[in-house]
Formats: structure tokens, sequence, C-alpha cells
């Protein structure tokens, strides 16, 4: 920390409104200086080198590179105070909570944000960098473990009303879609404001295989791999990049030798 009172901030979110209401909520606040912002998982880590914060305020769910690839990027044992902010990710509230970590669950509210600021200030003045550490990297071997395991049953995906949920063994594949992610499920498609490399940490590996770096397609669907496509049982076809079709041709084998 800079002297005995100021705490420098760096604010990662790809939102610009999520951005500028930490902002605004910090703005009360005369020891916390907001010093930089970063709208994607690189320029966090750029700014984190260049600015040197005591705290950051962490999206989990950022295109590209999400929270938790920005902490394993980083390193656990150079990371500052972080104050993890998600959407609606249950792992993660779970995780944070388990290791007693701070987060926020958007929409962020004054008061639970008035409650976290007063436990960085504690753990700033009396928790060893050794100990965040230990705790970040327990988080992120939680992180991998679920990962690994079965993944995600359904898909919750925002729309005028409130949140359509998509349960996973109907999506055929998912393609990228600028900052979205598009499922297709049958002759219908839906946007969820997710990173492919996220939704692929949350998806069974036994059932979902990222075939390039723009599709992940759940596995029964394929019909059949032709040269550099896949054809899907309703026609469609998805492209597999060169450094995957090796992987997807084994798994495919592996898929049609299971038992039914």
């Amino acid at each position: 920390m800079a002297g005995n009172s100021e705490i420098r901030v760096l604010v990662a979110d790809d939102e610009p409104l999520a951005r500028r209401g930490v902002r605004q909520l910090l703005a009360p606040h005369r020891d916390m200086t907001v010093v930089g912002e970063a709208r994607n998982g690189t320029e966090t880590l750029r700014a984190l080198d260049e600015l040197s914060p005591d705290l950051l305020f962490l999206d989990v769910q950022m295109p590209e590179m999400d929270g938790f690839e920005v902490l394993r990027a980083r390193g656990a044992d150079r990371m500052p105070a972080v104050v993890f902010v998600t959407a609606h990710d249950q792992f993660a509230v779970r995780a944070f909570e388990a290791h007693a970590l701070d987060y926020l669950v958007k929409p962020l509210h004054v008061e639970r944000f008035e409650a976290a600021l007063q436990r960085v200030r504690d753990r700033l003045h009396l928790m060893e960098a050794a100990d965040l550490a230990a705790r970040l990297t327990a988080l992120l071997d939680v992180e991998k473990a679920e990962r690994e395991k079965c993944g995600v049953e359904r898909l919750a995906v925002p729309i005028a009303t409130g949140e359509l949920i998509v349960p996973v063994a109907d999506i055929d594949w998912i393609g990228a879609d600028d900052y979205y992610a598009c499922l297709h499920v049958g002759p219908k498609s839906h946007l969820l404001r997710e990173s492919l490399t996220s939704l692929e940490t949350r998806l069974d590996p036994r059932r979902f295989a990222r075939v390039h770096r723009s599709a992940i397609v759940q596995i029964e669907r394929i019909r059949e791999l032709r040269g550099d496509e896949l054809v899907l049982r309703d026609g469609m076809r998805v492209a597999v990049s060169r450094r995957r079709r090796a992987a997807i041709e084994g798994l495919l084998r592996g898929f049609s030798a299971r038992p039914t």
C-alpha cells in the first residue's frame, strides 16, 4: 500500500456500466483511489504490471480470458488483494466463501459493497501476503477440480423478461459471436454473454468438445468428420482446426465405443 492510508484500486470488467458502477461506489471512500481500468484479461495483466494496485475488482466472466485465467496467468503469489465480481456463477460464490475471499454478485448493492471494502481494509492491514497467495492457490485448485467434474446441466440466458434456462443436453453446438457465445438448439439460437473458454470449463468434457477456437460441439450430435469439417446430424457443418483434428478423431472413436 502507498503510505498507511491510500489504497490503489484497479477495476477489471468488460462492461463500461459495471466499471462506472464500481467507481461510483468507491467515490465516497477517500482512502480508495482508482488508478486504472481494464476491459479484458490481457489489459488486466498489463495494468497489474504497470500500475501495481493494492486492490483489484476482478470480473469472473470476461471474454477471451476470464477472471480465473487472469489469476492463473499472473500467479497467486503476485496478485494484490482481490474482490471477485460475478453475475450468476454459483460455483464461484461457493468457492469464494469456502476460501474466505471477497466477492460481489451483480447487480452490486451498496451495503454488500461497503462490507467488502471493510474486509479489504482489515485484510490489507492484517493478512500476510503469503496467506493471500495460499487462499488464491487453493481457489484455483478447487476451480480446476470443479471443471474436471461432470459440468453444469443448465445455462441461464438473459432475456427481456428475465432468464431462459437452457438444458445443456439440448445444445447441438456453440459458436463464438463477438463477445458472446451463440447456443444452437435445434432451429433456435440464444446469445450468452460469456467466452467459449469460460463455457468450456463449465461443460462436461465427456459430452462437449472444443473443435475450433470459435466452436464447441456436443459429441453425440456429430454424424461424421469430413475433411476439416464436422457434419452434425441436422446437416450443419462446423469447422475443425488442424491442431484439434487428431484429438477429435480419438474422441469420436471413444464415443462410438461407449456402451449404450
